[in-house]
């Protein structure tokens, strides 16, 4: 969904609506009204990639309780570092494999060595991708403290 979309002009009211009508009741709904609809808005460019964001989202919310509720430093940072590494993988993977199996064929081949790769043939809207996991990061470090 484009910002500049019809459906977009569409969603925009209805999500608004939805989470402020649902805020002021029920603090822990319009929460996950918010949710439900930014996975709606992520899917609706292309359904395929939203386990991708539905399993980030599972692993931070796991790591994040076990980071507010852990009295052991060592356990915080584990849990902490897991999830901002995970994150940061799924992001660098999902735009950068192709570059790096390019650069790694290359070189391979001008050392002599025939190397096959192939490329990922996936377009992932890395700036919601990349948004959703910085602003995740964001909530982690308040929670890490």
């Amino acid at each position: 969904m484009l910002f500049n979309s019809l459906s977009f002009i569409i969603f925009l009211p209805i999500a608004f609506s939805l989470y402020w009508l649902s805020f002021y009741k029920f603090r822990y709904l319009s929460n996950s009204i918010l949710l439900i609809l930014s996975y709606f808005f992520y899917a609706f460019w292309d359904w395929r990639f939203l386990f991708l964001l539905v399993f980030s989202t599972i692993i931070d919310y796991i790591s994040g309780i076990k980071v507010s509720n852990s009295k052991n430093q060592r356990t915080r940072n584990w849990w902490f570092y897991f999830s901002i590494i995970l994150n940061i993988g799924f992001l660098c993977f999902f735009k950068y494999y192709n570059f790096f199996a390019d650069t790694l064929v290359y070189s391979m081949t001008k050392l002599g060595f025939h190397l096959n790769l192939n490329h990922l043939n996936i377009l992932l809207p890395i700036g919601k991708r990349g948004g959703f996991m910085f602003g995740a990061k964001d909530v982690f470090v308040n929670i890490a403290g």
